[in-house]
């Protein structure tokens, strides 16, 4: 019976892992972004993407540019480097795009919060967010 009992147990523990994701590896959408007081929702009828892949590139669009780079997860921290983007003018999208990417700072340590499908990027000096959830 204790055998049983201890199978039930590890079993029921590795599917909880399972089904538990601690990298941000995958495809984000927009949810928010700016001051963590009072954020700004993403622009409705833009779609946006966030890839971050398991190889350390992480590449997307926020509204018009794309963009991409290198990033780099350790546990709660996440860094990014030799990030680019294309230069277009975009009325609607430039202040999403210039709050999003103003917090995906080279060489600047930023804070992550993975909750189930929400990721939250916190600035270095947490005055800024950027909220996404998983597509």
């Amino acid at each position: 019976m204790k055998k049983i009992t201890l199978l039930v147990i590890a079993l029921f523990i590795l599917a909880a892992c399972a089904g538990s994701n601690s990298t941000i590896t995958g495809d984000w959408k927009l949810i928010s972004y700016g001051n963590p007081s009072n954020p700004t929702t993403a622009i409705s009828n833009i779609d946006t993407n966030i890839k971050f892949d398991s190889k350390g590139n992480m590449s997307g669009n926020v509204g018009c540019n794309g963009f991409g780079g290198t990033y780099e997860q350790k546990g709660d921290t996440l860094s990014f480097s030799a990030i680019m983007s294309t230069m277009m003018f975009c009325d609607e999208t430039m202040l999403q795009e210039q709050g999003v990417l103003s917090v995906f700072s080279d060489g600047v340590t930023l804070q992550i919060q993975l909750s189930g499908d929400t990721l939250t990027i916190t600035s270095a000096d947490g005055a800024s967010v950027v909220h996404l959830a998983r597509k």
